[in-house]
This record gives C-alpha cells, sequence and structure tokens, in this order.
C-alpha cells in the first residue's frame, strides 16, 4: 500500500456485509496545539478482534481511549452500537459498560477485595443486586483462573493475576466490546503469557476485542485484522498474515524490522 491509499477501504471491505459494532470517521485530536490522532477512520465488527500496534507515542493509546470518551475528540465522529458518543451523564455511564476497558496499570480499588472489585459497578451501574453480581463475579473469577482469589485484595495478587481480576470486572457489564489499552505493558515477562491466555480464549469466544498491545504473537496468532499506526496516522489495516509477511506502508515494514529481531 502507498501512502496515498486509503487504509479505511480495507477495514469497510472486512465486513462490508454487516454493521460495524463500532465506528471512528475522520477521528482528530489536540491538546493543545500538538495533532496526536490525523483523521482516523475504521471499523470494528462484532466478533472481530483487531489488534493495533505502532512504534510508542504513535496515538495507539488515545485511540482506544477515545472510543469510551476517556479521551474526547477534537472533530469527527465515533459511534458503538449506532449510537455516537454522548457528551456525560448516565448515557455516558452507559456507554462506558456497553464498551467496557481494560487498563495498562489494572486501576484496581486496593481496600476492596477481588470480588468486591468486580461486583461493584453492576451493582451501581447495571442495577444487579449485590447477590446477583457476586455471582457473575465468581463465574469470572473462575473464567480467568482465580476462583480461588476471590476475597484477596489486589496487593495479595501478583501483576498477572490483577490484570485478570481487571479483566474479570470489566466483563462483569457484559459490554458488547472490551477495549484493552496494553494490558501486558506493566508485567513482568513471566506473567504476561497468563494474560495472553485469558485475551485469546476470550478472542475464540467471539468478545468483539479492540487491543492496543506490542505482543506481535498475539497480533499474528488472534488477531482478525491489525492496525498500523505511527505519528497518529492509521497507515495500514490488513489480515496478520499479509501484514505480517507483506507489510502495506514502508514504515510498517522498518518497525516490524526492529520489534521482530528481539
Amino acid at each position: 500500500m502507498e501512502p496515498s491509499d486509503n487504509p479505511v477501504a480495507s477495514s469497510a471491505a472486512a465486513g462490508a456485509d454487516r454493521a460495524p459494532l463500532v465506528r471512528l470517521r475522520g477521528v482528530n485530536k489536540y491538546y493543545g496545539t500538538a495533532q496526536v490522532l490525523h483523521d482516523v477512520s475504521l471499523d470494528v465488527h462484532s466478533g472481530e478482534v483487531v489488534a493495533i500496534i505502532g512504534p510508542s507515542g504513535s496515538g495507539k493509546s488515545t485511540l482506544c481511549r477515545c472510543v469510551n470518551r476517556l479521551e474526547t475528540i477534537s472533530s469527527g465522529t465515533i459511534e458503538v452500537s449506532g449510537v455516537p458518543l454522548p457528551a456525560e451523564g448516565r448515557a455516558l455511564s452507559r456507554l462506558r459498560a456497553d464498551a467496557g476497558m481494560v487498563f495498562q496499570s489494572f486501576n484496581l480499588f486496593p481496600h476492596l477485595t477481588a470480588l468486591e472489585n468486580i461486583a461493584l459497578a453492576p451493582v451501581k451501574v447495571r442495577g444487579l443486586s449485590r447477590a446477583e453480581a457476586q455471582e457473575r463475579g465468581r463465574r469470572l473469577l473462575a473464567r480467568v483462573g482465580l476462583a480461588d482469589k476471590a476475597d484477596a485484595h489486589p496487593p495479595q495478587l501478583s501483576g498477572g493475576q490483577q490484570q485478570r481480576v481487571a479483566i474479570a470486572r470489566a466483563l462483569a457489564m457484559e459490554p458488547s466490546v472490551l477495549l484493552c489499552d496494553e494490558p501486558t505493558s506493566a508485567l513482568d515477562p513471566e506473567m504476561i503469557q497468563e494474560v495472553l491466555n485469558v485475551l485469546t480464549e476470550l478472542a475464540s469466544s467471539g468478545m468483539t476485542m479492540l487491543v492496543v498491545t506490542h505482543e506481535m504473537g498475539f497480533a499474528r496468532e488472534v488477531a482478525d485484522r491489525v492496525v498500523f499506526m505511527d505519528a497518529g496516522r492509521i497507515l495500514d489495516i490488513a489480515p496478520p498474515k499479509r501484514f505480517f509477511e507483506q507489510p502495506g506502508h514502508e514504515r510498517a515494514t522498518e518497525f516490524l524490522s526492529r520489534v521482530l529481531q528481539h
């Protein structure tokens, strides 16, 4: 793909027969006078796993955070399930429940147990009873391999265990899409695989996922499409096989030549 080509065409063609669950069109984002997203357009379809990769500072995390309005955009449009992002209030809370977020640094409440961290939002936002929320929380802890850690507090857990609790917390809201912002970047190398195994299982179960990641193996083996970003722009969108074997942009070729050597 030459720089003049439009990578969004690949995005649209990949799911032309179905409406996207997440749709970004012409999204721009400024911090003061610095532009960090440049005319970004992307579709994510139901059941699809999209991996966003690229060098540090390329706008990947900003893009992910804009999808559930943790960051506000300067111009353009974002829709989730056909609904434009609400500005504030209860509608925004519902949107954030529908677009679950897994952060780099877990963001668990240290004074609450793992189960309490998971059950809190379903009670406050979804209106579940405490018993229903805890039952759901126990099921999800079992799903992420932590059934025996329900009563543990975050400081008693390893980084990998905390991130798996954070994933369970996001799943407890029964989101339509799971947004993962570099979910393994804060982990020791030996803990990365246990989190990737959970994400791989979620992908195989049909969960719609938008994953910002530095893990090239995950992007290659699990993603349906790879989005390559640099300097706030999407330069290439492709199925993993094509992207890793024949990058569509010279900047992607340069990036892969560096990261795949390590």
